[in-house]
């Protein structure tokens, strides 16, 4: 893929809850985005109430690039538009490393692919959807849908075939 054509920064708030399950202690979910870069240090705490802890995690650069823009607009058009947030679990403290944020669906489906990392919608912040928004409006090309046709098979090919051999060795 090219380089991307805008950057936006976005600081990402995670949250942990005491689990109720004898195999883990917590349950972790990325929860908000913030709009730029905060003065924060990474993982700060920023609340505690009960036994739900959220912390600042860390920032990360959503990349944005005009082949995809089907994808952005698809999103914001959902009515819920969203920023995806991939996690990947260190096995020391902190327990989180921030991966990626993406405001492609798309692209944030591929990081569960992986198996093992933490990959979570969060609501897009207002200011970022009208970035998207611009980006979407200047650099995006409505590509017609061309359905591609299966080449017929040729019975005739098949039946010219010699017998095949049990013995393959």
């Amino acid at each position: 893929m090219s380089a991307p054509l805008a950057v936006i920064s976005v600081g990402v708030v995670i949250e942990r809850r005491k689990a109720d399950s004898p195999w883990i202690d917590f349950t972790w979910r990325p929860v908000t985005a913030l709009p730029g870069v905060p003065a924060a240090a990474p993982w700060t705490q920023l609340s505690a109430e009960g036994d739900v802890v959220t912390f600042y995690v860390g920032s990360a650069d959503v990349a944005l690039y005009p082949s995809v823009t089907a994808h952005y607009r698809d999103n914001l058009a959902s009515g819920l538009p969203a920023l995806w947030v991939a996690l990947r679990p260190t096995g020391v403290e902190p327990p989180f490393d921030l991966v990626a944020v993406t405001a492609d669906p798309a692209e944030g489906e591929g990081y569960t692919q992986n198996g093992d990392h933490l990959v979570e919608a969060v609501p897009m912040p207002e200011s970022m959807r009208a970035l998207v928004a611009a980006f979407i409006a200047e650099h995006h090309v409505e590509r017609p849908f061309v359905k591609r046709k299966r080449d017929r098979a040729n019975p005739e090919a098949l039946a010219r075939r010699g017998p095949q051999s049990k013995d393959r060795s």
